[in-house]
């Protein structure tokens, strides 16, 4: 298949070895990581060849798995494996994972897109199914004391009411007060090119 007729997101590609770089660093001692989202694919094809250690498995609700497949059979990685049916809300597919064990999970540019609820119920799935001293990193723009972090997260807050009501820009110290209910304690919060955070937890059952 033609690259341009793929899915695309350019900041999918102008952020993705930002991202990678500190991915290395967050999940060196991990094994299998579970991303959450994979969109178009593009974050896990490249990740997957820059964290060779590491089985990546994608998911994403099933309208998204023709354009992850897609990607993968693009750019192919042995440590890939295509997408499992993951909706945050319902029970989650461990059942269909190569490994038993989630020692990482990541996800990119999903909690703004999700309500609350959803949010709520991702860090529970996080809860239930990540292993102890598992990683946990999450990519996007954070508000900070209820306040934005620049003009252009404003403006993107609102086009994003605009698109849904319920989808936000989240207040990180609600996200910290959602990891803590699980477990997980903030590691690091890594600034990122175009406002954007990325936020290293770890796991402590």
């Amino acid at each position: 298949m033609p690259v341009s007729s793929l899915p695309y997101s350019q900041s999918c590609e102008n952020n993705k070895s930002a991202i990678a770089a500190v991915l290395e660093q967050c999940f060196n001692q991990s094994s299998q990581v579970l991303e959450v989202g994979s969109g178009t694919g593009q974050h896990a094809v490249f990740f997957a060849k820059m964290l060779p250690h590491l089985l990546w498995q994608t998911s994403d609700q099933a309208v998204n798995h023709a354009g992850i497949n897609a990607w993968l059979a693009q750019e192919p990685s042995p440590n890939l494996r295509a997408p499992l049916t993951l909706d945050v809300s319902q029970d989650w597919p461990i059942a269909l994972l190569e490994k038993p064990l989630i020692d990482a999970i990541f996800t990119a540019n999903t909690l703004h897109i999700m309500s609350k609820g959803m949010v709520e119920d991702f860090f529970t799935g996080i809860g239930k199914h990540l292993a102890n001293k598992g990683q946990f990193c999450v990519y996007g723009p954070f508000n900070y004391q209820g306040r934005y972090s620049s003009e252009s997260n404003r403006n993107f807050d609102k086009w994003l009411f605009e698109q849904n009501p319920q989808s936000a820009i989240r207040d990180i110290e609600w996200i910290m007060a959602l990891a803590a209910k699980q477990s997980m304690q903030l590691v690091t919060d890594y600034p990122m090119p175009a406002n954007n955070r990325l936020l290293h937890f770890e796991k402590h059952a």
